[in-house]
C-alpha cells in the first residue's frame, strides 16, 4: 500500500476507528479492535457533473476545504467547494453507535446559474494477499468486498446502482466511464456509481452512503445484512450520534473548567475536550489495552509502527482516565490487559496488541514493567479501592520480583536482609555468575541500549509504590490476617525494597551526576542531555525539583535541549524526523516548573503546546519548529495524557 502518513481526524465507536485526512479521504478503517485489522488501500469518491470527468473529492486542483467536527462530537465535516461547476458539498463522517457501520451522508448544494447534472462514484481497494485474497461481487444498492475471514460493504441508503466495474477500473474511472458485466470478480478494487440526477441552482441534494465491516458469513446472511442496515434511519442515527459523544464529554467534563475569556483560554478548553473525546477511540473497550496512535506507516519506512499498546505509555494514558472519571477503563487495563500481558517471570515486553496478544518488538525497556507496578498504586490514590490493590497484589510481587533480580543483575546492587536470606544467597550466586542473566534495556525513546536513569528511577518508583501497596493493604487486618507466612513476606520484602531505593539513588548519584557539566545525564556511556531525565522528579520523585543537582540539570536542559521556537526536543542529537521538539517534552518541563512553584517559567512552556496544536485540536507527537504544527503522529495518546495531567494541577 502507498504511504499515508498524516491522520488529520479520528471518528469512531467502540469497536471501529477511522482515520481521515485535511481533504475528508478515509485513509484507515479498523475492526474489531483499535490495531488490527486495517482494511483500506485506498477508498475514492468522486463526481461527473455535465459529462465532465471524474472530480476526486479529496483531490482536484479546483477544490477548495473547510473541515471541522460538530462541536462537541466525534462526528466530522468536510466542505468541498468546487469552484469550476461552483458546487458545495458537504461531507458528514460518522460511525454508528451499535453497528460497524461508517456513514458519510454528501449534500451536495448548487451555488451557480445551471443546472448540474451529477453522478456519484465510489472507487474502493482494500489490502490483499496470497493468503487473504479479496475479492468483490455486486450487491442490492452497492458491492461487498470479501475476503476469507472478512467482509467490507459499500451500498447507498436510497439510490439504485447506475454502473459497476469490478476488473480494471483504475483507468476508466478518471473518465467517469465504468461498465462491467459481471456481478463477481476477483479484483481487489472495484468502482460503483450513482445518479444524484439534475441539480438546478439554490437546490440540495444528498446521498447517504454506507461501509459495513463484519465477518464473512454465508452470502444470504450478508445479504440480509445489507438489507437490514439500509432500514435505518440516518438522520436519527446522526442525531444520536451526536447526542452520545455530548453526553460523554459531559460526563468526563470533571475538571470544569472555567469559561473562556479569550482565544487562548478558549483553545485550552477545545484541546482539554478533544483529549476527552479522543481517549475512547484509542481504547480498547473488552481489555483496556491502548493503542498509542492510530496507524500512521503500515510500511515502517520511517518508524516501526504506532497502533499498538506499549505498557508504559498507557499507564500514563491511565492517569488521565482517572483524572476524568473514566476508572472502569483504567482500571480494565489493569486487571483484564496487564494480568493477560505478563510474561511468567514478571515483566512485561516492549509491546502488544490491544487484545493482549504480543505485537511485533525489537528489545527490552525495563520501565515498562516499572511503570505498571507505578501505575497500579497510582490508580488507586484516586478510587481507594483496596479491592483493586488485593486483586493486582499477585501481578505487583511479580513484577517487583523481576525489578530485583534486574537490578542486581545489572547493577551489581546487593543488600542485606539477614545472613540466612534466601533472596541473599540468590544474590550471591548471580554475582558469581559469568554475563548477565537478563538483557539489556533500551531506553523509554527505544533508541539507545543501556543503564539508563530514567530507567532506574522507574524502578525505584515500583518499589517506592510495592511499599504504599503492602502499608495500604496493611491497614486493614483482614487483608493478611491468619497468615503468618503473607506477613513475614511482606516485611522481608519491604525491608529490601527500602534498602534497594537507597542503593539506586546512590548509583544514579555516583554514576549519573556529571561533576564537569554540573548535571545529572541520561546514562553514564553517552552522557547525553535527555528530557526524560525529569523523570526522577515528576513523576517518579526520586529527587526534590529544588535540590541543587536538579536545578543545574534543568539550566543545562534548557541550554542544550529549548528550541529558538521554545519547544523542547527529546535529547541532543535526536535526528528522529528531523529532531523536532515533543509536545510530551515541553509538558515534562512544564510538570517539572509546576513542582517547583516556577509559575511564570510553567506557562511559557505550556504556551508552547497549546498554540502549536493541530487543527482540531488534536496533539501531535511532534512539532516542524518552520511551520510550528503537528509533525509525523497526529493524535498522540500520551501527548493527550500528560495534557490532562497539566490541566489537574493548574485547575485544581
Amino acid at each position: 500500500m502507498e504511504n499515508k502518513y498524516y491522520n488529520e481526524a479520528i471518528i469512531g465507536n467502540q469497536k471501529m476507528i477511522a482515520t481521515l485526512t485535511a481533504k475528508g479521504e478515509i485513509q484507515r478503517m479498523y475492526f474489531p479492535a483499535r490495531d488490527n485489522r486495517q482494511y483500506i488501500e485506498f477508498f475514492h469518491t468522486g463526481v461527473t457533473i455535465n459529462n465532465s470527468d471524474l472530480i476526486y473529492l479529496h483531490n482536484d486542483i479546483n477544490n477548495n476545504y473547510v473541515q471541522y467536527y460538530d462541536p462537541d462530537t466525534n462526528v466530522l465535516n468536510t466542505e468541498i467547494t468546487n469552484t469550476y461547476f461552483n458546487i458545495k458539498i458537504v461531507q458528514t463522517d460518522f460511525v454508528m453507535l451499535k453497528e460497524n457501520v461508517l456513514v458519510r451522508k454528501y449534500m451536495f448544494i448548487n451555488e451557480g446559474k445551471i443546472d448540474l447534472d451529477t453522478k456519484f462514484y465510489v472507487h474502493s481497494a482494500l489490502l490483499t494477499d496470497n493468503n487473504n485474497m479479496v475479492g468483490s461481487k455486486i450487491v442490492d444498492g452497492g458491492m461487498l468486498q470479501y475476503a476469507h475471514d472478512f467482509s467490507f460493504s459499500t451500498f447507498a441508503k436510497k439510490y439504485k446502482l447506475l454502473s459497476h466495474q469490478l476488473n480494471g477500473s483504475k483507468e476508466t474511472i478518471k473518465r467517469g466511464e465504468i461498465k462491467d458485466k459481471d456481478y463477481i470478480g476477483m479484483s481487489n478494487d472495484a468502482s460503483i456509481s450513482f445518479d444524484i440526477g439534475l441539480i438546478a441552482p439554490n437546490e440540495k441534494k444528498e446521498i447517504e452512503i454506507c461501509i459495513l465491516i463484519d465477518e464473512n458469513k454465508n452470502v444470504s446472511d450478508l445479504e440480509r445484512e445489507i438489507d437490514r442496515i439500509k432500514k435505518n434511519d440516518l438522520n436519527k442515527e446522526y442525531t444520536n450520534v451526536k447526542a452520545y459523544w455530548r453526553k460523554y464529554l459531559k460526563s468526563h467534563n470533571t475538571l470544569n473548567i472555567k469559561e473562556p475569556k479569550n482565544s487562548y483560554e478558549e483553545k485550552i478548553k477545545e484541546i482539554y475536550k478533544r483529549s476527552i473525546l479522543l481517549f475512547p477511540l484509542l481504547t480498547n473497550q473488552e481489555t483496556g489495552g491502548i493503542i498509542a496512535s492510530p496507524e500512521i506507516d503500515e510500511n515502517r519506512t520511517k518508524c516501526g509502527m504506532y497502533a499498538y499498546c506499549w505498557p508504559r505509555d498507557a499507564v500514563f494514558v491511565t492517569r488521565a482516565l482517572d483524572i476524568l472519571k473514566m476508572d472502569k477503563e483504567a482500571e480494565k487495563f489493569y486487571k483484564v490487559f496487564c494480568k493477560k500481558t505478563q510474561s511468567k517471570n514478571g515483566m512485561w515486553e516492549q509491546r502488544f496488541y490491544t487484545d493482549g496478544k504480543l505485537a511485533p518488538s525489537w528489545g527490552y525497556q525495563v520501565d515498562e514493567t516499572a511503570s505498571v507496578v507505578y501505575g497500579v498504586y497510582k490508580h488507586y490514590t484516586y478510587t481507594k479501592s483496596e479491592k483493586f490493590l488485593k486483586d493486582t497484589l499477585p501481578m505487583c510481587e511479580k513484577a517487583i520480583k523481576f525489578l530485583k533480580d534486574y537490578v542486581k543483575d545489572w547493577l551489581g546492587i546487593t543488600v542485606t536482609i539477614n545472613k540466612k536470606d534466601v533472596v541473599q544467597e540468590e544474590m550471591e550466586a548471580a554475582l558469581k555468575r559469568k554475563g548477565h542473566k537478563y538483557h539489556i534495556s533500551y531506553d523509554l525513546w527505544e533508541m539507545c541500549e543501556g543503564v539508563h536513569l530514567y530507567s532506574i528511577a522507574s524502578i525505584y518508583a515500583a518499589f517506592d509504590s510495592q511499599l504504599k501497596i503492602y502499608k495500604a493493604l496493611g491497614k486493614n487486618t483482614s487483608n493478611f490476617e491468619n497468615n503468618r507466612l503473607k506477613e513475614d513476606k511482606v516485611s522481608k520484602n519491604s525491608q529490601e525494597l527500602e534498602k534497594l531505593m537507597v542503593q539506586l539513588k546512590k548509583f544514579i548519584n555516583l554514576n549519573m551526576y556529571d561533576e564537569e557539566k554540573k548535571s545529572y545525564v541520561r546514562n553514564a556511556e553517552d552522557k547525553k542531555m535527555d528530557i526524560s531525565i525529569l523523570g526522577a522528579v515528576t513523576p517518579f520523585n526520586m529527587f526534590k525539583p529544588k535540590e541543587k543537582k536538579i536545578q543545574n540539570t534543568v539550566e543545562r536542559i534548557n541550554l542544550s535541549l529549548r528550541t529558538y521556537t521554545g519547544g523542547y526536543q527529546r535529547f541532543e542529537q535526536d535526528h528522529y524526523m528531523n529532531g523536532n521538539p515533543w509536545p510530551i517534552a515541553n509538558l515534562w518541563m512544564t510538570l517539572y516548573y509546576i513542582k517547583s512553584g516556577e509559575k511564570r517559567k510553567a506557562k511559557e512552556t505550556f504556551d508552547f503546546v497549546v498554540k502549536t496544536a493541530g487543527k482540531h485540536n488534536l496533539l501531535g507527537e511532534q512539532i516542524d519548529n518552520s511551520t510550528l504544527k503537528p509533525n509525523w503522529v497526529i493524535g498522540l495518546g500520551w501527548s493527550h495524557a500528560m495534557f490532562i495531567t497539566v490541566l489537574e494541577k493548574l485547575f485544581k
